[in-house]
């Protein structure tokens, strides 16, 4: 008896192994059926990813060592594109217009959507009305948006300069005079803070209420509380905002482009005194007006890596803000 007992309870755990092997198997085979389906159906994106994105960032890069048109094959002069950029004084001018735009209209835009979700944050009769008027200017499309800015500001009978006539002040020529083109456009930015106003705003409402009702008790009024707790709180939010500020201001085309094309001037004019030619349009019109792509290959990577350092210089800051504020 005992051996027999032996000899079922051996041949019943051969049996549980068999069923455990198969299982697994089974396991296997339906683990390796739905990673082959969802390649298949990632497949379309990863076949349009490297044709139109990987691709293009490779020979482009290519391109940038290269006197290239779409005219004639690409003639490989290295360095000289590079070289050039360096010693042309519209990319400078350029360069300089941009980085004005990146480091004051960032700021400014992020205080703007900062002020009005702190406006909007607290209960009011009709509060959801006016979080749909400030987001509205967000949703409309650049080129509409940009045209009825031009007529705004239009020294005769834009809107603005009538308001201004009313108040007694003298209105500015905006868009024709070279000292007030930039402001122009920083003032056509803080029109389209409504995405920037959401997102802040629901920072604004995660802050627990027991750190205002102590601050509160403690005596600290309204401006303490701001700075001491609200800042603090959601500072990493901010400097996130201000990372996609900078990386968008760097990119800034389409508000110049069509108010350069609507001045009726010069084809590739950057404004009155490229006041507004900014980089991104300078690359445009090397590409496609000048039909020098090489040179505007190499000028999209000196501005890509302009965005990768600002952009790991701002992560940095935003790592040490999210430790400061978690009190670390």
């Amino acid at each position: 008896m005992p051996a027999a007992s032996t000899g079922a309870q051996q041949a019943s755990q051969i049996k549980s192994m068999k069923n455990s092997e198969h299982l697994r198997r089974r396991h296997s085979a339906i683990e390796a059926r739905d990673n082959r389906n969802g390649f298949l159906f990632a497949l379309p994106w990863i076949i349009g990813f490297l044709i139109f994105s990987v691709y293009p960032l490779i020979a482009s890069f290519y391109y940038s060592f290269t006197e290239f048109n779409p005219i004639t094959p690409a003639k490989w002069i290295g360095l000289e594109n590079y070289r050039y950029i360096f010693q042309d004084p519209l990319v400078a001018k350029s360069l300089k217009n941009t980085l004005f735009i990146a480091f004051v209209s960032t700021p400014l835009n992020l205080f703007v959507a900062l002020l009005l979700a702190a406006l909007v944050s607290s209960y009011f009769r009709g509060r959801g009305l006016v979080r749909t008027i400030f987001f509205l200017p967000s949703i409309i499309p650049s080129v509409a948006a940009t045209m009825i800015w031009i007529w705004m500001f239009d020294p005769t009978y834009g809107f603005i300069n009538n308001v201004l006539g009313m108040l007694g002040i003298k209105g500015p020529a905006w868009l024709i005079n070279p000292a007030t083109t930039k402001w122009a456009l920083l003032l056509m930015g803080t029109w389209c803070t409504g995405t920037t106003m959401l997102i802040c705003l629901a920072a604004l409402q995660d802050v627990p209420r027991s750190y205002y009702e102590s601050a509160e008790i403690d005596g600290a009024n309204a401006v303490q509380r701001f700075f001491k707790i609200t800042i603090p709180c959601i500072a990493h939010v901010l400097v996130y905002q201000a990372i996609l500020g900078f990386i968008g201001a760097f990119q800034y085309f389409n508000q110049v482009y069509i108010i350069t094309r609507a001045s009726g001037g010069d084809a590739y004019s950057g404004g009155p005194a490229n006041s507004i030619l900014m980089y991104p349009l300078y690359i445009f019109y090397n590409a496609f007006g000048y039909f020098k792509m090489g040179r505007a290959s190499a000028m999209a990577y000196i501005l890509f890596l302009i965005i990768g350092i600002l952009t790991l210089i701002m992560t940095r800051v935003s790592r040490k803000v999210t430790d400061y504020a978690g009190g670390e």
